[in-house]
């Protein structure tokens, strides 16, 4: 019985010990613990729902700066092609007042011309008419009195108007 009885008494003081060891650690350490992985749990969602966030916002972002790369891709190919029109009309522009002016120099220099071929049938007339009076001058002042006569003075006369 002596073994017994120091085994439950062990046992008694063990558990005894056991269960202020429990108490103490519970009011003294248990909640400092708990409290301690409680924030620690806390933190590591809140880090969690950070990152998930983080990632949420890092999508967005990418997607609005693709969308803002194709609206700037978009805008760049406008400008390209209303530069394209533009030069084409400006080159259209250039060649339809070119031909103009080629046309008006064609109608300026066939009016010169014809200015010109004007003047030169006038100056050829009075060159005819002065011609014709001298020859009438001269067929008056000359007396003709016979066929011989008349054919000398034509042939003169032809002469003259050869050598003018």
């Amino acid at each position: 019985m002596d073994l017994v009885t120091p085994s439950i008494g062990l046992i008694f003081w063990t558990t005894l010990a056991f269960v202020v060891l429990l108490v103490l650690l519970r009011k003294f350490a248990w909640k400092p613990i708990l409290t301690a992985v409680n924030e620690r749990e806390e933190t590591i969602s809140n880090a969690m729902n950070a990152a998930e966030e983080a990632k949420k916002e890092m999508a967005n972002l990418t997607a609005s700066n693709e969308r803002l790369l194709n609206e700037a891709r978009e805008e760049r190919d406008a400008l390209m092609k209303e530069a394209r029109e533009m030069k084409a009309e400006i080159v259209a522009k250039a060649k339809e007042e070119a031909q103009g002016e080629g046309e008006k120099m064609i109608a300026n220099a066939k009016a010169t011309i014809e200015m010109e071929r004007k003047s030169a049938i006038a100056d050829l007339k009075n060159q005819v008419a002065a011609l014709s009076i001298d020859i009438a001058e001269k067929v008056v002042k000359g007396t003709l009195t016979g066929d011989d006569k008349q054919k000398a003075l034509v042939n003169e006369l032809v002469e003259e108007v050869n050598l003018n």
